[in-house]
């Protein structure tokens, strides 16, 4: 199996969802050995927000690209083969202001492309990454599953949407909640990693 870990917490090794991602790549490879794990960190390697260069790449034939666009759509060529040459993608997904943090959303507004990862046909839209497991280990400083907050989280309806519009339909979310409570944090987690099954 070829996994594909995906951060993007800048919190390092202190950020829960990195922790619980590194236990849900280590349970995959444990339950098939042999696997291979790339680990994309997108706060130490980020994607560049889309700029004006970034949109004619991608609309620019091959070989009439300039220098320039060539430059610009090699962020986005090896977002795209990193996520084909997957079987499985782990996210780490924190919740910030209610939403994902803006690294994420510049590697999905890199690898959604009309034409290699989704295309228009008579029927609709039809997403072309297909046959790929995701999984989403999100982190939330309060409890957005349940209660009034529910309404707040545009994480996980957010995800779920924009992966299953390339084709990535498979989606398991693994929660840790309520991290911002520093005594109850270490429960959270450990509660959070017990909960999945691969």
């Amino acid at each position: 199996m070829n996994i594909l870990q995906i951060l993007s917490s800048p919190r390092g090794a202190a950020s829960y969802s990195k922790q619980l991602a590194d236990d849900l790549v280590e349970k995959l490879v444990a339950a098939n050995p042999g696997s291979t794990v790339r680990v994309h960190d997108l706060t130490s390697m980020p994607f560049p927000h889309l700029e004006e260069v970034h949109l004619q790449s991608f609309y620019t034939p091959v070989e009439h690209r300039s220098p320039e666009q060539q430059a610009a759509v090699r962020h986005s060529d090896d977002a795209i083969a990193e996520i084909m040459a997957a079987d499985t993608i782990v996210i780490g997904a924190p919740l910030y202001n209610f939403g994902i943090a803006s690294t994420l959303k510049a590697w999905i507004d890199h690898i959604g492309r009309a034409g290699i990862t989704f295309q228009y046909t008579a029927n609709g839209p039809e997403g072309l990454v297909k046959g790929k497991k995701v999984y989403v280990a999100m982190a939330s400083g309060g409890v957005y599953s349940e209660g009034y907050m529910v309404s707040y989280d545009f994480v996980v309806p957010y995800l779920k949407t924009v992966l299953g519009f390339l084709g990535m339909t498979d989606v398991t979310v693994v929660r840790v909640e309520g991290t911002s409570n520093a005594d109850a944090a270490p429960a959270a987690l450990a509660h959070a990693k017990a909960s999945v099954s691969i």
